[in-house]
C-alpha cells in the first residue's frame, strides 16, 4: 500500500489535519519524511536528527510506542517547530511507530486541532500504521547508508 492509501485511511477512520510520515534511518540515525499532506511545509525528503527529540526519539523509536498529546503544551513539549503546528490550526497529536521484522522503519505523525484526539483512538492508529510497514521498508532499504567517511 502507498503511503498517499495509508493516509487516506487516516482521514476516514481517525481525522487528521497535518498527516507525515518519517522513516528511521538507522545507518545515518536520521528521520527521512517520507510522506506529508503539506509538501509545502514539510517537504518529502527533509530530515530530522535525533537530537532535535531524544525523550520522544526514545519513546516511538527505541521502544516502539506511541505518543499521545491531546494539547498544545503536549505539541509544544516534543515538536521544535511547534509555532508552524499551531498556524496550521493544529495541537493535538498522536504519533505510532511503524514496526517492521527487523525493528521500528518509522513513525506515522497525525496532527489536528487542539482536543480532536483522545487516547481511545491510538490503537486504531497502531492498526493503520502496520498498513505503512511495507513501503517503509522498501525506502529504508533503498536509502539508508551511513555517512561516507573523510578519506585521510
Amino acid at each position: 500500500m502507498r503511503l498517499s492509501e495509508v493516509e487516506e485511511r487516516v482521514r476516514r477512520d481517525v481525522g487528521v489535519r497535518l498527516f507525515t510520515v518519517l522513516a528511521w534511518l538507522p545507518g545515518r540515525r536520521v528521520l527521512h519524511r517520507a510522506h506529508s499532506s503539506h509538501p509545502e511545509q514539510y517537504p518529502v525528503g527533509g530530515e530530522k536528527s535525533v537530537e532535535v527529540a531524544a525523550d520522544w526519539l526514545e519513546r516511538c523509536i527505541v521502544a516502539r510506542e506511541p505518543y499521545f498529546g491531546p494539547d498544545e503544551a503536549s505539541v509544544r513539549e516534543v515538536f521544535a517547530d511547534h509555532r508552524l503546528i499551531a498556524e496550521l490550526g493544529c495541537g493535538s497529536v498522536i504519533n505510532v511507530p511503524v514496526v517492521g521484522d527487523s525493528g521500528a522503519l518509522g513513525v506515522l505523525n497525525l496532527l489536528d486541532a487542539p482536543g480532536a484526539y483522545r487516547r481511545s483512538q491510538v490503537p486504531r492508529v497502531q492498526e493503520l500504521a502496520v498498513l505503512a510497514a511495507p513501503a517503509l521498508g522498501e525506502l529504508v532499504q533503498r536509502i539508508d547508508r551511513p555517512e561516507e567517511e573523510p578519506t585521510p
